[in-house]
Parts: C-alpha cells; sequence; structure tokens
C-alpha cells in the first residue's frame, strides 16, 4: 500500500513564505501557501499542514494553525507521523470500519498522556482540522477555527458551502482541550454530491482578511469556479496579499469527481 502512497509536512518555522506565494502539488492535491505581509507586520508563520495521499483511493489532510509559536504545530505534526502506519492501515479497510475507527485513533492520539506531558512544555497551541476523502465520503474532525468547504454547483446552489463550524476556543498545546475531563471537538461526515466536487481547506488568514474579501464562502467558490484549482489557490492568495493581510494563510485543495449514485429526495424527477 505505501507505494502508492504520496507523503507531505511542513510547518512555517522551517520555511514562513513571508511576503512570498508558493504553490505545490502532491499527487491530486493542491497547496497554497502565503506567510502574510511584513509591510503589515508579519515576521513568521505558525501554520502548519501534513498530507498523505492514496491516488484515487483517499486523501488524508490535516492543517494547523498556530499562535504564540509554531511549538504545538510541530507537535500534533510529529505525533501523526509516529502513528502513520497505524493510521494508513485504518485508511485501507472497508468505508465504515475507517471512518469509525479513524475517530478512534485520532481521540487515543490526543489524548494519549506522552502527547499531553508534551503538550504542557510546548508554547502556545494550535487549531487542528483533520479531514478525510474516502469513496464519495469526506470524514472532518475539527479542534478551533480551521475551515473546510465543499464546492459544488448543486450545494452552491442551496448555500451550502461549510463543512465544519469554526470555535474559537478550542486547541491543542499548551492549553488543550483534551485536558479537559470532556474533550471538546466537532466531527462528522459528509457525502459528496455526482459530478466534480472540490474540496478546499484553509486557515483563518483567507476569511480574516482587511475589507473581508472572503468572509463570504460564496466569493472563494466563485474564484475557485474560474480557474484550475492551482490558479484558483494563487488568485485567492494574490487578493489577500494585495489587500495587506498580516495573518499567514495555508490553503490545500483538490478534486473528487463522483460517478455513483447519491442521495436524493424521494420526490425527485430528474
Amino acid at each position: 500500500m505505501e507505494n502508492h502512497i504520496r507523503e507531505y509536512s511542513w510547518v512555517g518555522s522551517q520555511e514562513n513564505f513571508v511576503d512570498h506565494i508558493n504553490t505545490m502539488s502532491i499527487n491530486q492535491l493542491s497547496i497554497g501557501r502565503f506567510g502574510g505581509n511584513s509591510s503589515a507586520g508579519q515576521y513568521k508563520n505558525e501554520d502548519g499542514c501534513l498530507v498523505w495521499a492514496d491516488e484515487g483511493n483517499w486523501e488524508f489532510v490535516v492543517i494547523l494553525d498556530a499562535h504564540n509559536s509554531a511549538e504545538s504545530a510541530e507537535l500534533v505534526i510529529k505525533q501523526f507521523s509516529r502513528n502513520k502506519k497505524e493510521i494508513q492501515h485504518l485508511l485501507s479497510l472497508s468505508n465504515e470500519q475507517s471512518f469509525k475507527r479513524l475517530e478512534e485513533k485520532i481521540l487515543n492520539l490526543f489524548q494519549e498522556e506522552k502527547f499531553l506531558s508534551e503538550c504542557r512544555k510546548v508554547k502556545g497551541e494550535t487549531a487542528c482540522l483533520i479531514v478525510l476523502r474516502k469513496d464519495k465520503y469526506v470524514w472532518w474532525f475539527s479542534v478551533g477555527d480551521c475551515i473546510s468547504y465543499i464546492f459544488h454547483p448543486e450545494l452552491a446552489k442551496l448555500g451550502q458551502f461549510q463543512i465544519n463550524q469554526r470555535q474559537f476556543f478550542e486547541w491543542v498545546g499548551q492549553v488543550n482541550t483534551f485536558e479537559q475531563v470532556v474533550p471538546c471537538y466537532s466531527s462528522g461526515i459528509r457525502e459528496l454530491r455526482k459530478g466534480l466536487n472540490r474540496i478546499l481547506l484553509t486557515t483563518d488568514g483567507l476569511v480574516e482578511c482587511p475589507n473581508e474579501p472572503f468572509t463570504n464562502p460564496k466569493e472563494i467558490y466563485h474564484v475557485m469556479k474560474k480557474h484550475t484549482i492551482t490558479d484558483g489557490i494563487t488568485e485567492l492568495l494574490e487578493t489577500i496579499k494585495d489587500n495587506d493581510v498580516r495573518d499567514s494563510t495555508t490553503i490545500i485543495s483538490w478534486e473528487v469527481n463522483i460517478t455513483k449514485d447519491v442521495t436524493m429526495p424521494s420526490d425527485y424527477n430528474v
């Protein structure tokens, strides 16, 4: 299985992309990064990401937005990397088993005593959004305020774009939701629509930009609809750069074409 899996990870402490837009591809996924404008006061990047892609079968993506330092983002990526074989094994199981057991595994990873002890020693904390696309389903696990979207004409017609709801007081790290008696996070599974779906994950610099060009997800959808994935990401990042955004932004997006039948209402007429 591992022969077909492409892997990539990055944290802004390695390369910050301040004043610089960078795009790259991992199999079918495109990654875009902009570290923010130094003219607005930016000098560091505390975002991070991890991508595992088994071409044609599944995509597993973690996107992180830390603050106070990038140490918490580095620690989360390290925790996933050292449990890589077990997680990737879960992704090879049947859909029903994959989604159920993956959530159990991630909860265990975040509540593991060694990991909690390491979190207490880092400076700062991170939002963390995990997304798995397998078959015609998207599963997500969200701690904090990173955002994910599904762009498809059927959904757009009904004003539906966003997958998860942002939560502003959840983190992993020095302040840690998984230290609580009851950890707080959100998760779910969404069925993709028939035809071409575009999945997009982003840290909050995209939506918290001066002049608010992308506060409404419909604006992101319209940009992505006009372009290839990489060109769309580039235009999003150029727009926030031109609006003098300070916060760093990381975007990961890819297309999934669904040929299977999907859920439709009982009174639907073709």
